[in-house]
């Protein structure tokens, strides 16, 4: 495998990200896939799970989302749940091979009266020696210290597109403002996890100007989201034209390329994904996956159907271990399902 000198950039042009997304297929792949080896085993991939702890009525039009109050798409409605019921949510999680665990919750920004149900949440997967995440909109500086002394390790705030497309993606909030929150989440120590979602109408120049903002921040989020758009009646976007799994696939490669050192999530979409397409993602340096039967809203496939992947292309967890040793696939499989 050919090394090629991993350099940490934050000067990318739009140009140079346009001619990676042109080259050849296997060439790109190639590139990436050596990028990967030079800071990741190649065979291990983070597994992180989701749980929605407030669900739907949200007052953004974000026109991907079930979500929005906007929107009429079938969704149960529920209030912020219980912390301990939260919690009963990530013993399961960790039982079964998890090593973050990620909370989100239907907001524009997170209001005085649940604020502090959310910390008690953080300081309790922290004390149950799981990697936290939150994502719960737009955040004031003051919001991200207090987060941060609870413990939180990252916090999900994505761009989802370009600056030029998103204004036919959301209008009730700018692209600043969420460049604004990345800014206060990096101020106060916390880790970002910031990406956008591919599918969405957008053209190969805006997932390219995406990552290049992206790659192009003080510093690169230190995990990148990669979703696949789920289409969901209801939602202006429910008709939308499906995209090529191969330009998928480039999107990863890119995102691998341009920020070297990031976990790259394979999100949302892997539902609608064959095992190929997904191997592949892996392949162009995908090295994080959302565990469980389901991502805040909509399905992930199951996780006896992740296990059964992994063991076909012999990945295996990140971390994973056994009496001091890195445990098999198919230890991991057998502990997970006596869990």
């Amino acid at each position: 495998m050919e090394l090629i000198h991993t350099r940490i950039r934050h000067d990318w042009t739009l140009e140079e990200v346009e001619a990676m997304f042109a080259m050849p297929f296997m060439d790109l792949l190639h590139k990436a896939q050596c990028i990967h080896r030079e800071n990741f085993d190649p065979n291990e991939v983070q597994v992180s799970t989701l749980l929605s702890i407030k669900t739907g009525s949200c007052p953004e039009d974000c026109a991907y989302c079930p979500q929005s109050a906007h929107h009429n798409a079938e969704l149960d409605k529920e209030k912020l749940m219980e912390v301990e019921k939260v919690l009963t949510q990530a013993r399961a999680a960790k039982d079964k091979g998890a090593t973050r665990f990620c909370m989100g919750a239907a907001w524009k920004n997170p209001n005085g009266r649940d604020f502090p149900y959310v910390l008690k949440m953080i300081e309790g997967v922290r004390d149950l020696g799981m990697e936290s995440c939150m994502t719960l909109g737009m955040l004031s500086p003051e919001q991200t210290i207090a987060l941060k002394e609870a413990g939180l390790d990252y916090y999900n705030h994505n761009l989802d597109t370009s600056r030029e497309y998103y204004e036919k993606i959301i209008s009730t909030r700018t692209y600043d403002d969420r460049l604004n929150t990345l800014e206060n989440v990096r101020n106060a120590g916390i880790n970002v996890c910031s990406g956008g979602i591919m599918g969405m109408g957008e053209t190969e120049t805006d997932r390219a100007n995406l990552f290049r903002e992206l790659a192009n921040l003080p510093e690169h989020p230190q995990s990148v989201p990669v979703n696949l758009l789920i289409k969901v009646k209801g939602t202006p976007l429910e008709n939308v034209e499906d995209l090529d799994p191969f330009d998928f696939v480039r999107a990863v490669a890119v995102a691998r390329i341009m920020m070297p050192k990031s976990h790259v999530r394979l999100s949302a979409g892997r539902e609608i994904m064959d095992d190929a397409t997904q191997a592949l993602c892996f392949h162009a340096g995908a090295n994080s996956i959302f565990y469980g039967d389901k991502l805040l809203t909509t399905a992930n496939p199951a996780a006896d159907k992740d296990r059964e992947l992994f063991e076909r292309l012999g990945l295996r967890p990140e971390g994973a271990k056994c009496n001091g040793r890195h445990q098999s696939v198919q230890e991991d499989a057998a502990a997970a399902q006596h869990a």
